[in-house]
């Protein structure tokens, strides 16, 4: 017969306590995160004339409220909640706090200062920075296009075919402007990151750009897309799911702990 270690059957209970802690610890972030840019959000929308009374809520159409409400030709003076550069920071900030909150209740007491720091990573290399390339750029763009359209190579329209093709040459100069300035703010980010770890934490912590970095930034594409483009399904589409990928810098610095510093950057 086969005996099992002692030492064997308590780590493997270790390892399950170790893993509930932490399943538990995520799911309080994801809450107060969430919460953190809801009540944001229920802010801007009270702000831009949505009511937030449930009983004039209910007798509303789902397709109106400030959240589901998307553009339409057919109803083109539909009130629908506007996301731009002041909203998208509001609903980040929240977010944070909201992650930081989480943090704070749930995780260990000794991870405290790590989650401090990570906020303000979160909000000047995560949120501010990159929107504030981004709305720039928008705003740039905006003022500057009908010279720049005048520039885009046109074909003569004889139907529904050549009609698509010179909206996508008109979409080029949004696009590439868009590209450069996510880019750009997502580059200096990571640098003022880097910045903030070694020169006022004195701590030589090497941050790369992760794919998690990347979820926050589609509210700076549909930040660009609402302010360059016309109206449309697609453009307030985007604007509708901003909120939800907000969340991330949030739980980001609700699960952060202390990274240990690289090697190769010490002195």
């Amino acid at each position: 017969m086969q005996v099992t270690p002692v030492n064997s059957n308590l780590n493997q209970t270790n390892t399950n306590y170790n893993k509930n802690k932490e399943r538990k610890i995520k799911a309080g972030v994801v809450a107060t995160s969430a919460l953190g840019v809801a009540t944001a959000l229920a802010h801007i929308s009270k702000r831009q004339g949505f009511s937030l009374n449930p009983s004039k809520i209910a007798k509303t159409p789902i397709k109106d409220w400030a959240i589901f409400g998307l553009y339409s030709k057919n109803h083109p003076d539909r009130k629908l909640i506007d996301l731009e550069g002041p909203q998208i920071i509001e609903l980040a900030s929240s977010s944070v706090a909201g992650g930081l909150v989480g943090g704070v209740i749930f995780d260990d007491k000794k991870h405290r200062k790590a989650k401090y720091k990570e906020a303000v990573n979160q909000l000047l290399g995560n949120v501010l920075v990159p929107i504030g390339c981004v709305w720039t750029a928008s705003k740039l763009y905006k003022s500057q296009k009908a010279n720049i359209m005048k520039l885009v190579p046109q074909i003569k329209e004889t139907g529904k075919a050549s009609k698509v093709f010179n909206g996508a040459l008109k979409a080029i100069p949004m696009s590439i402007v868009t590209i450069a300035a996510l880019s750009t703010g997502i580059f200096a980010g990571n640098k003022v990151s880097n910045f903030i770890n070694e020169k006022i934490y004195h701590k030589k912590v090497k941050r790369d750009i992760k794919p998690s970095d990347f979820a926050p930034h589609v509210d700076d594409i549909g930040m660009a897309v609402s302010l360059m483009a016309e109206k449309s399904p697609f453009a307030s589409f985007i604007q509708r799911v901003v909120p939800a990928f907000l969340c991330v810098p949030g739980i980001e610095t609700g699960m952060h702990r202390e990274e240990p510093e690289t090697p190769e950057l010490k002195k």
